[in-house]
């Protein structure tokens, strides 16, 4: 059934991929009335999101960020097709970094890089990173439980020669790079929630006290690894701007979880920014009445 269903789907995504951008916009713009006018793909989690997140806007505001929400996803859906037959000269025209230099400095001294980025705007042709460095690049990743599309997956993210590495092999692989002293920079997407027997630590996240993923701090200060965090703005349809903020250059004096509670910050700015740029389909903010007594009294201990 697997194979069935990627060889239905597979030549579509190869002639997507072959399009001109610009009736790669039209078409999107028709499945932007299919998923978000006719099916309502995951409509009543985005709106309680963006009711939970952003409760001091109007019904009318949550409606608009909702609608640029939908055109957003369906283009980037379709960006991501794309990333099979988009071109060196395409990618580094329509993801530009505006201080790659930050990361170069890094390299020069010697220091193993952490990118941390949430779904934000476009994480797909962040891969278009590795032409300007020299480390070797891994990216941690969940694997599709379709085997086809995940090979698929990493066939493209693997373009710009980055390996894909599943979460549970990561800290093994990295010590085995440390142990041979091999220069890497690693990618991780750390703002999807942690299953709940496996949270470690909560913090508020858009003013709402969630589980947070501290794997990649946790990385960070076993391997003296320096965490930065890629902020990405969409400038335009099919284009956007990646900027690199050092969260720390010593994570191992680093206290708690605070590079976590960092990125997370972070993450909030961009939100605030351009709200319509998350990925809001996602249930972030599932286990939110969860939180153990000792997180919630912290919290209310903080806010006296």
């Amino acid at each position: 059934m697997q194979l069935a269903v990627f060889i239905l789907v597979y030549p579509l995504l190869w002639l997507i991929s072959r399009l001109p951008f610009r009736l790669l916009y039209f078409i999107s713009d028709g499945v932007y009335i299919l998923m978000y006018r006719i099916v309502g793909y995951r409509k009543k989690v985005v709106r309680s999101n963006l009711a939970l997140t952003f409760p001091e806007k109007s019904d009318e505001e949550r409606l608009q960020i909702e609608k640029k929400f939908y055109r957003h996803l369906s283009d980037m859906f379709l960006e991501m097709a794309k990333t099979l037959g988009i071109s060196d000269e395409q990618i580094k025209k329509r993801y530009v970094f505006t201080n790659v230099e930050e990361i170069k400095n890094l390299e020069e001294s010697g220091k193993n890089v952490m990118i941390m980025m949430p779904h934000y705007a476009s994480w797909e042709w962040v891969f278009n990173l590795n032409s300007y460095i020299k480390a070797k690049a891994y990216a941690i990743y969940q694997p599709i439980q379709n085997k086809h599309f995940d090979k698929l997956v990493r066939d493209i993210r693997s373009k710009y020669g980055t390996t894909l590495i599943r979460t549970f092999e990561s800290r093994q692989i990295i010590k085995e790079a440390k142990a041979a002293n091999e220069l890497i920079t690693v990618g991780i997407i750390s703002d999807q929630s942690p299953m709940l027997n496996r949270a470690r630590h909560w913090a508020k996240f858009m003013n709402v006290l969630v589980p947070i993923h501290v794997g990649g701090e946790e990385l960070c200060k076993t391997h003296d690894i320096i965490p930065v965090y890629l902020k990405v703005q969409k400038l335009k349809r099919g284009h956007y701007q990646g900027t690199f903020k050092i969260l720390t250059e010593k994570p191992a004096e680093v206290e708690g979880y605070k590079i976590s509670e960092a990125f997370i910050r972070e993450t909030e700015k961009s939100i605030r920014e351009a709200p319509e740029y998350y990925f809001w389909t996602h249930k972030r903010w599932k286990h939110k009445d969860k939180a153990p007594k000792e997180f919630q009294n912290t919290l209310v201990a903080n806010t006296n």
